[in-house]
């Protein structure tokens, strides 16, 4: 019992700038846009937050506003990049698939190089703690699982209904389902096609690099250049997993960082194993699971990575 407490108390907090950039991008994909360069946002993202913190008070503890106020201007950021993505897709019709990753490029190289002008080298941060739930918390068993974490990561999970309510519910929500299903259908009637998409990528824009944050501020407390570690690919793949679904993708999230905690936990066991075939199971079962999900692209947003043009009848 307590193996597999230990391997669920370590998957939530690790799903959870998947699961937070996940859905950003499943606004973007929703609205028709394929954005390849979510890791690039994330990266940015992660320094933004960490820098307000670290210019206020370096590696020393800061009044816990401080890290709210680098979550903004990370948010901020994202949202200026999705922006920026949707001037080059939306409004220039480029490739989405090659600018996605002139993005990931771009968010990378701009993190890392903005980190060695303004910090220098590797420095930590205190960062946001834990910010356990009174009462919950000392639920045997159910409270170390789901009460003891940061408040992001109940902030992530509160995301999951608020995204269903919003694309489901709302009539924001149904335009942007309609532009990336049939947006000459869309446009007919009135829908700005290209205002809704751009609204769509700096939601998703903002959200990514609200995961990113997450990252440098409340899991490792620093930043570095591989800080991502390739989470924005695996976020883009999650919303394939979970048929541009929010709890789908909820689960995704937690069904592959679970396998994640579940190799970390079997390495710390010392069982003779190479741990290197533990590392890819994760990466591993996300392939399997979009390899028998035969299905997932006729669910998924029909004018996906299609640029819209008003003038052309196709």
């Amino acid at each position: 019992m307590e193996f597999i407490v230990n391997i669920v108390s370590l998957g939530i907090p690790f799903s959870v700038a998947l699961l937070i950039a996940s859905l950003g991008e499943m606004f973007n994909q929703r609205a028709g846009v394929f954005n390849l360069g979510c890791e690039g946002l994330m990266a940015v993202g992660a320094f933004l937050g960490l820098l307000v913190p670290y210019l206020v008070g370096g590696g020393a503890e800061v009044p816990g506003i401080y890290n709210y106020i680098g979550i903004a201007v990370a948010m901020g950021g994202g949202a200026l990049l999705g922006l920026l993505f949707g001037v080059v897709v939306v409004s220039f019709r480029a490739p989405q698939g090659i600018a996605g990753i002139g993005m990931q490029m771009f968010g990378v190289g701009l993190a890392g190089t903005l980190f060695r002008h303004f910090v220098g080298g590797t420095q930590s941060v205190i960062g946001i703690p834990k910010a356990p739930i009174p009462f919950l918390a000392d639920i045997p068993i159910l409270g170390e699982l789901l009460f003891q974490h940061n408040p992001l990561v109940y902030v992530a999970f509160i995301l999951v209904p608020v995204a269903w309510y919003v694309l489901f519910k709302t009539p924001w929500g149904l335009r942007v389902r309609a532009v990336g299903t049939n947006p000459r259908a869309a446009d007919s009637i009135g829908i700005q096609v290209n205002r809704v998409r751009f609204q769509a990528l700096m939601v998703g824009g903002a959200m990514a690099a609200l995961a990113g944050a997450y990252l440098s501020l409340c899991q490792v407390k620093m930043f570095s250049d591989d800080i991502i570690a390739g989470r924005g690919f695996i976020a883009v793949a999650l919303v394939y997993f979970g048929h541009w679904h929010p709890v789908k993708i909820m689960g995704g999230a937690l069904l592959f960082t679970l396998a994640q905690s579940l190799q970390l936990a079997i390495q710390g066991l010392g069982i003779d194993f190479p741990y290197e075939f533990l590392v890819m199971l994760p990466y591993v079962l996300v392939i399997i699971v979009l390899s028998v999900s035969r299905n997932s692209q006729k669910m998924g947003p029909t004018a996906l990575g299609k640029p819209f043009n008003r003038e052309m009848r196709t």
